[in-house]
C-alpha cells in the first residue's frame, strides 16, 4: 500500500482507536498485505458506510444537506467526511463549516494550492490510505473541482463505487479545467445524481446507463432553503450605506478572466459602472493577487472591494442586490432560485437551465459589456422560474437512492 505523501488528521473518537493524533498518512497494517480489491455484494443487514469528499466552498454546500441526513440515521448509515484542503484559508473554507453547521471532517488532507496536476496528485496520494483504512461502501464526490476528480479516480482504482453529485453538466469548452473534471468523474461513477434535464441528455449521449442516472434535484439549493431564515435576517456589513435593491454584487475568479489583460478592463468597467449603481466586490484570493500584481485599483466610495465573506453574509448580499455579475457556476443557480438578475462573464455555461428558465444572461468573455448592465436591467421582463426539483429535498432523494441501491462493495484480499 502506498503511504500518504501528505499529513492527514483524524478526529478524536473516530476509527479503530479512541482518538488518533496527527499522523503522516496511514501506514500498512502489520498483519495483512493489501492487494487488488475484490468486488462483492454487501450483506443486507450491514450499515452503509458513506465517505464524502469536500475541498472547496461549493463542495461544502452540496454535501452539507446529505451529510446531515446520513448522520441523523446512525442505525442505517456510517458517514465519514474528508476535507482535501483545496480551499485552505479561513474565509474560503472553515467559516462555511461553522455557518452550515457541518461536523468537523474526520480527515483533513492539507492539499493546499498548486497546479491542477499537483492538487490532483496530492489528493490521490493523501486519500488512498484513508480509503483503504475506512473501507467505505460508496464515495460521494460533489461538483467539478480538482478534489472531485482526484477522489473519484482514487476510489475507482480501488473498485469502490462512486456517486457523483451534480453529474452530467457540460460547458463543451475543454479549455476549462472543470470540464475535464466533469467528463472523467462521470466516466468512473456508478451513481450519477443529476439536477437538470440536459444533464441526463449529456450522460446518455456519452454512453451512461439509464439505471445509473438519478434525477434528485439540486443539493446546493437544499442548503439555501435550509438557511433562508438566517439569510433573511442577515445584515451584510459589506453593503452598509447602500440601499437594498440598488447595488451590484461581483464575483470573478476564473483564469480566463483573471490571469490576463481582461481583468484590467473589468476593473475599469466596474469603476465606471459604479457611477450608475453601487458595486460590492468580495474579492477571491486569486483575483486579489492578480490585481495587486498588475497594480489594479479602484477609486470612489460607490465601489467597495472587500475580503471574501461567509455563506450567510454572501447570500444576504445577493438576495438584496439589484443584480450579480459573476463567472461562477454555482452563483448562476443561487440567483436563479432567488430571482436576482445574473450577468455571467463567460462564453458558455454548464448550467443552461439558468438561462432558459432562470435569471442568468451570458455576456460572453467580454468585460466591455459590463457597461450594458443598467440598460439590460431596465429592459428586464419575465421573472425567473425555479427549475423542477430545486425544492430543498434533493438530499432526501440522494439518501433514498443510497438506501435502495445494490452497490458492490470491496474486500482487500489477504496475501
Amino acid at each position: 500500500m502506498t503511504e500518504a505523501a501528505l499529513a492527514t488528521s483524524t478526529r478524536p473518537g473516530m476509527g479503530d482507536g479512541a482518538g488518533t493524533s496527527m499522523t503522516a498518512g496511514a501506514p500498512p497494517r502489520s498483519t495483512t498485505c493489501l492487494t487488488t480489491p475484490q468486488a462483492t455484494l454487501p450483506p443486507m443487514s450491514k450499515r452503509l458506510k458513506v465517505l464524502s469528499i469536500v475541498g472547496t466552498r461549493p463542495n461544502l454546500m452540496k454535501i452539507a444537506p446529505i451529510a446531515a441526513l446520513l448522520e441523523r440515521r446512525p442505525e442505517d448509515f456510517e458517514h465519514v467526511l474528508v476535507h482535501t484542503g483545496q480551499h485552505y484559508d479561513y474565509e474560503m473554507s472553515q467559516i462555511f463549516f461553522q455557518e452550515l453547521q457541518i461536523t468537523e471532517p474526520d480527515h483533513y488532507l492539507g492539499v493546499g494550492s498548486g497546479s491542477h496536476s499537483q492538487q490532483i496528485a496530492r489528493t490521490m496520494t493523501g486519500l488512498e490510505p484513508v480509503l483503504l483504512e475506512a473501507q467505505p461502501d460508496v464515495v460521494l464526490v460533489p461538483g467539478d473541482v480538482n478534489s472531485t476528480l482526484a477522489a473519484a479516480l482514487a476510489a475507482s482504482k480501488l473498485l469502490i463505487p462512486v456517486g457523483h453529485v451534480e453529474a452530467g453538466l457540460r460547458s463543451f469548452d475543454r479549455t476549462m479545467p472543470e470540464e475535464t473534471n466533469r467528463l472523467l468523474t462521470d466516466a468512473v461513477s456508478d451513481l450519477l445524481f443529476i439536477h437538470s434535464p440536459e444533464a441526463r441528455e449529456n450522460l446518455i449521449r456519452e454512453g451512461a446507463s439509464e439505471d445509473a442516472i438519478h434525477d434528485v434535484g439540486n443539493t446546493m439549493i437544499d442548503t439555501l432553503v435550509a438557511m433562508q431564515a438566517r439569510i433573511a435576517e442577515a445584515e451584510p456589513v459589506s453593503a452598509d450605506g447602500f440601499e437594498p435593491g440598488s447595488y451590484l454584487v461581483v464575483t470573478l475568479h476564473r483564469p480566463a478572466l483573471v490571469d490576463g489583460p481582461k481583468l484590467a478592463e473589468a476593473v475599469a468597467q466596474l469603476t465606471s459602472l459604479s457611477e450608475h449603481m453601487p458595486v460590492v466586490f468580495p474579492v477571491h484570493p486569486r483575483t486579489r493577487a492578480a490585481m495587486e500584481a498588475h497594480g489594479l485599483a479602484v477609486s470612489g466610495d460607490r465601489i467597495r472591494i472587500v475580503d471574501p465573506v461567509g455563506y450567510i453574509e454572501f447570500l444576504g448580499l445577493v438576495s438584496r442586490a439589484r443584480a450579480v455579475l459573476t463567472d461562477s457556476g454555482g452563483i448562476q443557480e443561487e440567483t436563479t432560485f432567488l430571482n436576482v438578475p445574473c450577468f455571467t462573464l463567460r462564453d458558455n455555461t454548464e448550467r443552461p437551465v439558468t438561462v432558459t428558465l432562470g435569471s442568468n444572461v451570458l455576456l460572453g468573455l467580454a468585460p466591455e459589456r459590463i457597461a450594458e448592465i443598467p440598460d439590460a436591467l431596465a429592459a428586464r421582463g419575465q421573472l425567473a422560474t425555479v427549475p423542477p426539483r430545486w425544492d430543498g429535498r434533493a438530499a432526501d432523494r440522494v439518501v433514498d437512492v443510497l438506501t435502495n441501491a445494490e452497490l458492490p462493495t470491496w474486500t482487500p484480499a489477504l496475501a
